[in-house]
């Protein structure tokens, strides 16, 4: 089995999931008392988050080289960025190391087109959903039609996200207001939708929404651990 290194705390909220769903995951494949091989470094929330609405992505970028060139010292075999946003600066983080990187839009276009869905709505952050980084792999890699919300909803999920989700919270309003704008969304044809933002799974579950639902924590958490018994 190979180690996984994890980089985290973006939220821990979400992180603490990534490390639960590695380790359920080799437990149903191997079975008896196996879990995962990690390691797993956590950065501080607070300073992500105010380079992130500062604009200063090259900051960030410097900090997950940094962790990540630490991981691979200490042993990873694989890098896991434990959220979607961050994604933005994957590339600081391929030239920082040698061992691969798994890019959550890629697991997650895979497991779209696998399902067979071809159009899909997007929700995560507004860097998430305003920026390319995620949509572009998604539309040209794999061949996706992708939704994102309208403006008004954009700042409606930013709000919830980073005032609630990020910090433990999750109210039964804000839930609703989500699934008021995945049902939008499924009224302009979106066969699925991509929970993209790692805290969205923790408000949202499948049987709540009519659609195909994609929990980008699970898709990725399930990639790595096919990485790591490849």
């Amino acid at each position: 089995m190979k180690t996984i290194g994890l980089i985290g705390g973006m939220s821990w909220e979400s992180s603490k999931v990534y490390y639960q769903y590695v380790n359920e995951i080799i437990k149903e494949k191997l079975g008896g008392s196996h879990s995962a091989k990690c390691i797993l470094t956590s950065l501080d929330f607070d300073e992500i988050e105010r380079f992130s609405f500062s604009g200063d992505w090259e900051k960030i970028g410097k900090l997950m080289g940094i962790h990540a060139e630490k991981l691979e010292k200490a042993g990873a075999d694989v890098i896991v960025l434990c959220t979607n946003t961050i994604h933005l600066v994957s590339d600081a983080i391929t030239q920082a190391i040698k061992i691969p990187f798994l890019h959550i839009a890629d697991a997650t276009g895979e497991a779209i087109v696998k399902s067979g869905v071809k159009k899909v709505a997007l929700l995560g952050t507004k860097f998430t959903m305003e920026k390319d980084f995620y949509t572009k792999i998604l539309r040209e890699q794999y061949n996706l039609k992708v939704l994102v919300p309208n403006a008004k909803d954009m700042d409606i999920l930013q709000s919830i996200i980073y005032n609630e989700l990020v910090k433990g919270i999750f109210k039964t309003e804000s839930k609703e207001k989500c699934l008021e704008i995945i049902k939008k969304m499924e009224d302009q044809g979106a066969e699925g939708v991509i929970l993209g933002c790692t805290e969205l799974p923790l408000l949202i579950s499948d049987d709540e929404v009519a659609i195909a639902t994609f929990d980008t924590t699970r898709i990725h958490a399930q990639k790595a651990i096919d990485f790591a018994l490849s």
